[in-house]
């Protein structure tokens, strides 16, 4: 068995949580989420790309030459660890994003969740909707980490993986949190960036206040903007 999970750096680049080949025949992708959203299947075929460029760049196969290139065949699946409610336990590119239309590309997923097996998978569904509440209560903190693996080993969910690597586990969930604090600060600068963008196009204009310019871009302070102002007004 091969591991092929895609690495993520900072929070630019692709990654899903597992990806392995076994016998060269089976290419599997998983990705874990607690928020339903049916975009998996588009980051699911990007993960599917990007695992094959990998592939044939080990195996030293040649993509651009007249020979078949030998690929295995995928198996993707989805762990959710949500409630299912009514999701169906198939999903497929073409009957969400198309409407059934026979496209020259498609992607289908398994859907797999939680149920009252005694799995492994059943039991890291466990842990995440723990996960989910303990970080409801207490936040992206270490408390939250720590009160997660508390409660699972108490209820023998994972509880011999867990008295093994409990620090490993800390380190790997904490370092989560700040990966997921990188990406709102980034989501916050862009939209600041883009706020200020549409102010400065306003006080340009000259049509308005800065008092109505404030009302439209109520994330910007009225200090923000009348700085904003200055600057405009000293490069004119």
């Amino acid at each position: 068995m091969t591991d092929v999970t895609i690495e993520n750096v900072l929070t630019d680049n692709l990654y899903n949580d597992l990806g392995f080949i076994v016998g060269n025949k089976l290419l599997i992708l998983i990705e874990a989420q607690s928020t339903w959203t049916m975009n998996i299947l588009v980051r699911i075929l990007l993960y599917l790309a990007q695992s094959y460029h990998e592939y044939l760049g080990r195996t030293s196969q040649n993509y651009y030459k007249s020979k078949k290139v030998k690929i295995p065949k995928p198996e993707l699946y989805v762990i959710f660890t949500g409630d299912k409610g009514r999701k169906s336990d198939k999903i497929s590119l073409s009957k969400e994003f198309f409407n059934g239309a026979d496209i020259d590309i498609e992607v289908k997923a398994k859907v797999i969740y939680g149920s009252d097996k005694d799995d492994i998978i059943n039991q890291y569904i466990m842990f995440c909707k723990v996960f989910n509440e303990q970080t409801g209560q207490y936040g992206m903190t270490q408390k939250a980490v720590t009160e997660t693996i508390r409660i699972c080993k108490d209820k023998n969910v994972l509880r011999e993986y867990l008295l093994k690597r409990e620090k490993e586990v800390v380190t790997i969930m904490m370092s989560l949190f700040d990966e997921e604090q990188i990406m709102k600060s980034f989501i916050k600068s862009e939209r600041h960036d883009e706020a200020r963008e549409t102010a400065e196009r306003l006080i340009k204009k000259g049509k308005m206040t800065l008092e109505d310019i404030a009302e439209c871009v109520p994330s910007l302070s009225f200090d923000e903007l009348r700085e904003l102002e200055a600057e405009i007004m000293q490069l004119s």
